[in-house]
């Protein structure tokens, strides 16, 4: 077949653009019906101003560039009811990648929102490599790291997708090729995970046209042959089933035939060797109902009129798809020569079988006023949650070589899945055949780190064991428990391999960086120097920079590995602490500095000390009310900084404040590296042991949540000898516990045995200090 006669062919949406002079005006109709005055009047800006860059810019096919973000916009608008943002940003799409328009500008006019989903979508396409693997591969790591940002990304690129299909003949044959077969890879299978199954069926008959036009124009004109037939047959099901439907008194609903999709079709005939004639859905019913119930009752008066193939039955709605699917789908015979496929739902699941993860938008707008999430809310964030979850591997910066991606990522992302549940019954998706050890890392990172065991529908399973639909599984875990190699060889998601090969790296450079920083300390105590002072840790940092290593223990883990020569390196550190001034000359700079501090606060009218922040002592010295003094001026206002919380026993350094006496920070305080911007304000401190002080420290522990789980964890941390201030608890994922402790301690000895008291509680994975407003890790 020629390519001109394939252009006839074509699919539907490639053929119906609407002219370039009326798609704005259609575009201003469409959002009119529901969009208020203000929405109107951003939509309007927002098209003006990609008109205006745009304006010299034209498309391969020659028509004015505008024209494709205005078709994408409607795309949007007409098909999935988006608000004015996301349509906004599809107008916007292309201006900070093809003209002088910055994100500035756009975050100026439009607002953060707006700005944000155009830079999404922008880093989405502005990648330049060579090879069709490695381009995909490095789009998709930027595509799904944008969705757990905003998901409308997604959408956005999804809609700038379909209609670059539909306009794809402008292009070179070699370039339309390249961008089928990435449609039909990654796009139309991304459409299908989130639901969208419009835009799935759209882009895979359309990248199906252009991969093999002459069998693409062959299974239409087999189609169109048995097009009378079929419309027959079906209405004449359709007319068989209204009248009984009248009879039983249902009302409310709506028979439709079902469109044919071509590349289903060949599918079909090819991978499962049917003939056209075997097909089942070429002859296809789809009733839609105001409620649940009546899609059942919908089914009971099909099953009354035509004998059901139970083979070919489905209950959708009991067991929704992990994309929110839901319907009953049937296969009846007795009516013609060809079985009849029927498919029942309710009107709101049909948007979300058409529309997918975008309908939650459409019936956001219409529902709850209060700002409440309804249960649907709930129910589309915990479905985007858990495809971020399933991918949350593909972050890692160590992924190996990009085809080995691709094959990983199709393997987890489109693979058939089952549905199995967590003790407290609910319900998690799980790509097929995985076992016990795959779900506990869906679980949670710690939960499958520390699985000793599972328990499969009140039975122990060996590891191996391939979960089946509706398994309920029960992880048992120990905080001794921890992975081991051959588990690679057993879990079959590459979710669960990522963080098994993660955690044997981590390991892996932990103990590295602990050989290399003994050889290098056992090297520097020959030179006169320890390694844990002050002076030299500065000096090693120095050095980690010197030879790009961003901090001293990944230095040492290079020491460890002998990828660093252990001599060269202390040579290295010793010249950086030579070439410092001795200690006298530091000290006279020292107090130079606090003398010029004082002075400068002193000219501000802002004391930097108060006389009733001192403490007198037995010994003749003040001491500062927080347990802190001032090296050289044990007189000097000292405060602990709120941000690390340093308590007794910790590495310290001051900051000296305007106004505010000497600010104390743990040495590995986030904050500090931006405090050493100004030198000349940091000064020693240390510890002042002569009285008792308290402290506050923050930890966070994660245990799988049972009964009297925070009283034993409390009893825990008492017995320790710490005073629990302030408690937040709550389920983070599947039966995992998150409790976040504020406790008063007298110093820091003694919060390693808190820690290990605590870690011993049956059922806690994890317990580690975190730093003030910390946000403790889920994965």
């Amino acid at each position: 077949m020629s390519m001109s006669e394939a252009q006839d062919a074509r699919p539907t949406g490639a053929q119906g653009q609407i002219p370039q002079a009326d798609n704005w005006r259609v575009l201003k109709s469409i959002c009119a019906e529901y969009f208020d005055n203000r929405a109107m009047g951003k939509l309007v800006s927002a098209y003006e101003f990609a008109s205006e860059y745009h304006k010299n810019q034209r498309r391969r096919s020659g028509e004015p560039y505008i024209n494709h973000p205005v078709e994408v916009a409607l795309i949007l608008a007409k098909d999935l009811r988006m608000d004015e943002d996301p349509i906004c940003a599809a107008l916007l799409h292309d201006t900070v990648e093809d003209t002088s328009a910055t994100l500035r500008d756009l975050r100026d006019r439009f607002g953060t929102a707006v700005a944000e989903l155009v830079d999404g979508v922008t880093k989405l396409t502005s990648i330049e490599v060579t090879s069709i693997d490695e381009k995909q591969a490095l789009n998709l790591r930027k595509m799904f790291l944008a969705m757990s940002k905003d998901i409308r990304v997604i959408i956005i690129k999804l809609a700038d997708r379909l209609h670059n299909m539909r306009t794809l003949a402008a292009l070179k044959s070699d370039r339309r090729i390249f961008k089928a077969h990435e449609t039909m890879d990654i796009y139309a299978p991304l459409a299908d995970r989130l639901g969208m199954s419009s835009i799935k069926w759209e882009l895979e008959d359309l990248a199906f046209f252009y991969l093999d036009p002459e069998e693409y124009e062959r299974i239409a004109r087999m189609v169109q042959d048995s097009r009378a037939q079929r419309e027959q047959e079906t209405s004449e099901a359709i007319k068989i089933l209204d009248s009984t439907l009248r009879d039983v008194g249902l009302t409310g609903y709506q028979i439709t035939g079902r469109p044919k999709h071509l590349w289903s079709i060949y599918q079909k005939m090819t991978h499962k060797g049917k003939e056209f004639s075997d097909i089942y859905d070429l002859i296809a019913l789809r009733v839609l109902t105001d409620s649940e119930r009546s899609c059942y009752s919908v089914l009971g008066a099909a099953h009354s009129l035509w004998h059901p193939l139970t083979i070919c039955f489905k209950d959708y709605i009991a067991t929704p798809k992990a994309n929110g699917y839901q319907s009953l789908h049937t296969t009846v015979i007795g009516l013609g020569a060809h079985p009849i496929e029927i498919q029942i739902r309710t009107y709101k699941m049909h948007d979300t079988a058409e529309y997918g993860i975008a309908a939650h938008w459409l019936y956001k707008r219409s529902g709850n006023s209060d700002g409440k999430m309804s249960d649907d809310d709930k129910s589309i964030d915990s479905r985007i949650n858990q495809i971020r979850r399933s991918l949350d591997w593909i972050a890692d910066e160590d992924m190996g070589e990009a085809r080995k991606f691709l094959q990983d990522l199709r393997t987890d992302l489109f693979e058939d899945e089952i549905f199995v549940f967590t003790p407290k019954g609910e319900v998690m998706s799980l790509r097929r055949g995985s076992t016990p050890l795959d779900f506990a890392y869906a679980v949670h990172t710690e939960v499958g780190n520390h699985c000793v065991g599972a328990l499969v529908n009140g039975k122990v399973v060996p590891f191996s064991y391939h979960l089946k639909i509706g398994d309920r599984i029960k992880v048992l875990t120990n905080k001794q428990g921890k992975p081991s190699r051959d588990w690679l060889n057993i879990v079959t998601t590459q979710s669960s391999k990522a963080k098994i090969r993660k955690y044997f790296t981590t390991l892996s450079k932990t103990d590295d960086a602990e050989r290399g920083r003994s050889e290098l300390a056992r090297e520097l105590r020959k030179k006169g120097y320890g390694i844990s002072t002050a002076r030299t840790q500065d000096a090693l940092e120095q050095v980690a920079v010197q030879l790009d290593y961003r901090r001293a223990d990944d230095l040492f883990a290079a020491i460890g590995t002998g990828k660093v020569s252990c001599r060269q390196t202390t040579h290295r550190v010793v010249a950086v602490l030579e070439a410092n001034s001795s200690e006298r000359q530091e000290e006279r700079e020292r107090r130079a500095r606090l003398r010029n501090a004082k002075k400068q606060a002193i000219a501000e009218d802002k004391p930097l000390m108060t006389p009733a922040a001192y403490v007198s002592s037995d010994k003749g010295r003040r001491r500062s009310s927080c347990g802190v003094v001032v090296k050289g001026d044990p007189d000097l206002l000292a405060h602990l900084a709120r941000c690390c919380n340093p308590v007794m026993g910790d590495d310290i350094v001051g900051f000296i404040t305007r106004g505010r006496g000497v600010s104390v920070h743990r040495n590995n305080c986030p904050n500090v590296q931006r405090l050493m911007e100004h030198p000349e304000r940091m000064i020693d401190v240390e510890w002042d042991t002569t009285g008792a002080t308290e402290f506050h420290v923050e930890i966070v522990v994660e245990a799988c949540d049972r009964m009297g789980l925070i009283e034993e964890v409390g009893g825990a941390i008492r017995r320790a000898g710490g005073n629990i201030l302030s408690t937040m608890s709550g389920i983070v994922k599947g039966d995992v516990a998150r409790m976040r402790y504020l406790i008063a301690i007298s110093d820091a000895s003694l919060l390693d045995p808190l820690l290990a008291l605590v870690s011993n509680v049956p059922s806690v994975f994890d317990c580690r200090r975190i730093m003030a407003g910390e946000g403790a890790k889920t994965n």
